[in-house]
């Protein structure tokens, strides 16, 4: 599908929701269908012909708690105030940081704390796209356009669910698919089972799940499985009806964050940035000094500064390569320049990413969650 700029069309124009739905599912499509209209926006993105996100603009977090208060009876781990912390989190102040995606970040962000599996993430990703895809499919007039690059592609997938059965799921009737929904409450569909694509499956079995792998921090997407195979995880071996699944305790993971600038403004900017219940930010301007305080506290992942006086960004990222603790910890240069020699001495000197200032909150927690989820 090519790239359309939305001034090549009138607001108003008649829009025929499946046939643009039929133009994103071809095996090389890869990015995301935008849709306005007077009422919302609706957002689709796609990774080779497969949903892999849908959320609407007007309504981005309300169907996301909605949706785990229904998993919440199922799983043991999310705890009771779950709502109020990703509230605090992702939702206070999005107007001022224009955060893209919020509400898949939180998603993220409860996989990387261990609230919920990757495959129940799946499900929460799945049943929120079923609601999103039955509002866009009422939608009769609006502008769109198509945009190859997106916000997600870097971070970790989840699933990749058949579009055209998810659409044929929406047009079931609603008396049916709430019946669905209340034997999926029971326990019944708990079991993820392999499916053909031409099969008239339970909603749950319409995705495949990633094999997930050990991998190294520096590897910023998750592995991707093609054709349809068993799932890696699944969220009840037996039909207990109405229990929670039992799982046993997890601590709650918190991420240190090193960051090495000359500029104290910015290191308190970081630091404002980031929710001190996930993550433990330490800063320090000094470049010298900086190098026994890393191998002392041994952090989930650097920012660095590149121009610094006394010892720059490439040669500090330089010696933590040298040092065997921090061979792979994911090391993130920071810097003004935008030019593609920049970034190329970066990774010369093996560096894992680069975040270019002024940067948004959105560009710091993207860039973080490349490298530790």
């Amino acid at each position: 599908m090519k790239t359309l700029p939305i001034s090549r069309y009138r607001f108003f124009q008649k829009l025929q929701p499946l046939s643009l739905l039929k133009k994103i599912t071809g095996k090389s499509v890869t990015g995301c269908l935008q849709v306005f209209s007077t009422s919302g926006s609706w957002s689709i993105y796609m990774d080779e012909g497969k949903l892999i996100y849908a959320c609407y603009s007007e309504k981005m977090f309300e169907p996301l708690y909605r949706n785990l208060q229904r998993l919440s009876q199922q799983i043991s781990t999310l705890p009771g105030g779950i709502k109020e912390q990703l509230r605090a989190i992702f939702e206070t102040g999005i107007e001022n940081q224009a955060i893209p995606n919020p509400d898949y970040l939180a998603i993220c962000w409860l996989v990387n704390q261990k609230y919920i599996s990757p495959s129940q993430a799946a499900i929460l990703i799945e049943q929120l796209a079923l609601e999103v895809l039955e509002s866009f499919l009422n939608l009769e007039e609006g502008s769109y356009e198509f945009i190859p690059e997106s916000f997600l592609d870097d971070m970790p997938k989840f699933c990749h669910l058949n579009l055209r059965l998810l659409v044929e799921r929406c047009q079931t009737p609603r008396s049916v698919r709430v019946s669905v929904s209340q034997r999926e409450a029971s326990g019944r569909e708990a079991v993820y089972r392999q499916t053909s694509p031409t099969s008239q499956s339970h909603p749950s079995q319409l995705f495949k799940i990633n094999e997930l792998q050990p991998q190294a921090k520096t590897t910023p997407k998750l592995p991707r499985t093609n054709g349809y195979k068993p799932p890696a995880y699944s969220i009840n071996t037996n039909d207990h009806r109405g229990q929670r699944i039992s799982q046993p305790p997890v601590d709650k993971k918190i991420y240190t964050i090193f960051c090495i600038d000359d500029s104290p403004a910015v290191l308190n900017t970081i630091k404002s940035y980031l929710d001190e219940q996930t993550f433990s930010v330490v800063g320090v301007t000094d470049s010298l000094k900086a190098l026994m305080q890393i191998v002392r506290t041994k952090p989930d992942i650097i920012l660095l500064d590149i121009s610094m006086p006394n010892l720059d960004g490439y040669e500090l990222c330089t010696l933590l390569r040298k040092h065997s603790h921090f061979k792979n910890t994911p090391v993130i240069m920071v810097s003004g320049k935008v030019g593609f020699l920049d970034r190329a001495k970066a990774k010369m000197v093996g560096a894992s990413g680069y975040l270019t200032k002024p940067f948004t909150q959105g560009d710091l927690l993207k860039v973080i969650f490349q490298h530790i989820v």
